[in-house]
């Protein structure tokens, strides 16, 4: 099999034990459900309000989100850190990618309090 599909064939044992399985009685090919973490689904309104309680308090932590939402705790950071791209710095969430509207309003901040000077 390996000289006619090179390396994407199935090794022998996969092939073994799918015909154990099919000799068994098993003919669905659908996976089975199975024990762990399931996979984190988020919607828009969670999403949304996340965002909301960042923005009042940036000091909020991850625990307290969760709590107030009523999530899961890895629900919450991933929330903040894959959806919505927020950072701790200084015990503050902050965006990872400014708008070049922010970078303005950051540069002009620190020209007028002469932290450039």
């Amino acid at each position: 099999m390996k000289e006619v599909h090179g390396e994407q064939c199935l090794a022998r044992c996969t092939i073994f034990r799918w015909c154990q399985r099919y000799e068994a009685g098993r003919v669905n090919i659908k996976d089975l459900p199975r024990s762990g973490q399931a996979h984190v689904v988020t919607n828009s309104a969670t999403i949304s309000a996340v965002d909301e309680l960042i923005r009042k308090n940036r000091r909020i932590t991850t625990r307290e989100i969760a709590i107030e939402l009523s999530i899961n705790k890895g629900t919450a950071h991933h929330i903040i850190h894959k959806k919505l791209g927020y950072d701790k710095v200084c015990s503050q969430w902050v965006p990872k990618h400014l708008s070049e509207n922010q970078k303005t309003a950051r540069v002009g901040v620190c020209l007028t309090q002469q932290f450039l000077h």
